[in-house]
């Protein structure tokens, strides 16, 4: 659990850095977007934290048999290329109840279509084709699934290397932007969730 929390702050941090660069260079977003683009940096963490009390409360309560319980972090959204209607979608998504849950499902009133896509480091001899917009990159090779399962008192964490939600946005979003998704679920149903946009890496 302290990896999730780790790899929240240093998605912020990230954040963070990018953003007060590009102000200093004077190309960057305004004043409203910076303020926008640091609440994206920070919700993240916070949502981790509830997400980590209410996985320590499952262990010690015992919840073995219950339903399952899911609650949804605060996702990120990677900024299109230039020119490009592509992108990825991330989220942690944790489980509290006693029996498994799987994701099914996802939507968006600001996509064409959304795909659960998971990633697998290819063979030596090149096989499989690259990641995708997620910047997986070479050495990956990702292909879409149906559904992925949320163990009973655990966690899932999409990175770019392992799972993420490839998207074909309608329109263009800016850094800072609060973007509403549905996750269906097969035993929970809908839950909703709200990613902020940010600058991919590298």
């Amino acid at each position: 659990m302290t990896d999730l929390l780790r790899s929240a702050v240093r998605t912020a941090g990230r954040t963070v850095d990018l953003m007060v660069t590009s102000v200093a260079d004077g190309r960057g977003p305004g004043r409203r977007r910076l303020r926008e683009g640091l609440l994206a940096a920070l919700v993240p963490v916070t949502a981790c934290l509830a997400m980590l009390v209410g996985l320590t409360a499952w262990t010690r309560v015992g919840a073995a048999g219950t339903p399952a319980r899911i609650d949804v972090g605060v996702g990120r959204v990677l900024l299109p290329r230039a020119g490009g209607d592509r992108t990825a979608a991330f989220f942690r998504i944790a489980n509290t109840g006693g029996s498994e849950d799987q994701l099914v499902a996802v939507t968006s009133p600001v996509a064409d279509g959304i795909t659960l896509n998971r990633y697998e480091r290819a063979d030596e001899d090149g096989g499989g084709r690259g990641g995708g917009p997620s910047g997986g990159g070479g050495g990956y090779a990702a292909r879409t699934v149906p559904s992925a399962t949320i163990p009973a008192g655990d966690f899932l964490v999409m990175t770019p290397d392992t799972l993420d939600l490839g998207i074909r946005v309608k329109s263009r979003p800016q850094v800072g932007d609060a973007i509403p998704f549905v996750l269906h679920f097969r035993r929970s149903g809908r839950v909703d969730a709200v990613a902020f946009v940010v600058r991919p890496r590298g």
